[in-house]
């Protein structure tokens, strides 16, 4: 059974013009009957039917070719499509926020244009800053995958903010310097036994309550409780409480204590939307100045 142009542009739900082209394309095969009218078997209706469905899905024309001839399969050309159009909606779940940022803060709008635009744009940025302050041991890769910001698909507002402020901090050399720091300070011999979270919570477990209460840390109480805190890091390292390890001790705390580094890990907490990290930077700077005053 044969069809005019009109019957199979109709029963496939198009127009007569869209039959014409995709004839003219060679997708369609068609006969010409007197006087010169196209005519087309029950087979074309199916492929014109499939046609519109491929490209009302978005499938460019040589790829609807390809699936007509059979050098491709509707289902490659299905998943690569659907992972398409996943990237897109990634992209497009981003300016969506984005632009709900500009609408608050135009001001920034210049900021905001530079790391949003790709996921390999970002990841560049966070992979030249791990590089450049951890690298590549793997004794390390635990805790660079811990510092990795990861800012989601769908990106609330707040976490495009942090993103954008961290963007700002990661390539800043005098920052990098002070992460640099804290992780030669962990290769070292004492091998920063000092800062790791066991050590931190005897810190926050002892100086916490000292800071609520407005202990003077020049006082002989603040004096004693930096003895046990200079007696417990010791037994830890197994070397003597002496001047040395004191300094050594107050050097980690400046380091660790850098504003800069609590903003870093607050920034971070919000983009990979982890619980904001409670405040430490008190706690060490209380520490540091007992330990000065105890000599």
């Amino acid at each position: 059974m044969d069809h005019s142009i009109g019957e199979i542009a109709l029963r496939a739900g198009v127009t007569v013009k869209a039959v014409r082209y995709y004839s003219d394309l060679g997708l369609l095969d068609s006969w010409r009957a007197p006087p010169g009218h196209r005519r087309y078997d029950e087979d074309a209706v199916g492929r014109l039917e499939l046609i519109r469905r491929l490209r009302a899905l978005g499938i460019d024309l040589p790829t609807v070719r390809a699936v007509l001839t059979g050098e491709r399969t509707l289902s490659d050309v299905a998943t690569a499509r659907a992972e398409a159009l996943a990237v897109q909606i990634r992209t497009l779940q981003l300016r969506q926020a984005v632009l709900r940022v500009v609408a608050q803060r135009p001001e920034e709008i210049h900021q905001m244009s530079d790391f949003t635009e790709f996921d390999d744009d970002r990841q560049a940025l966070v992979t030249d800053f791990l590089d450049a302050v951890i690298g590549d041991d793997p004794e390390l890769r635990g805790i660079r995958q811990t510092l990795t910001p990861e800012l989601p698909d769908d990106a609330a507002d707040h976490q495009v903010c942090a993103w954008l402020e961290l963007a700002q901090m990661l390539p800043d050399a005098a920052f990098r310097a002070t992460v640099r720091q804290m992780v030669a300070d962990w290769r070292s011999d004492w091998r920063a036994d000092d800062l790791r979270p066991g050590v931190v919570a005897a810190l926050r477990q002892r100086v916490g309550p000292a800071l609520a209460a407005a202990i003077d840390p020049a006082s002989p109480e603040a004096r004693a409780m930096v003895d046990e805190i200079t007696a417990d890091y010791a037994r830890q390292l197994g070397k003597p409480a002496d001047h040395e390890l004191r300094t050594r001790l107050s050097s980690l705390l400046e380091t660790a204590g850098d504003p800069r580094w609590f903003r870093y890990l607050r920034l971070l907490a919000a983009v990979n939307g982890w619980q904001d990290p409670e405040p430490l930077q008190p706690i060490y700077d209380w520490t540091r100045t007992a330990l000065r005053h105890a000599g």
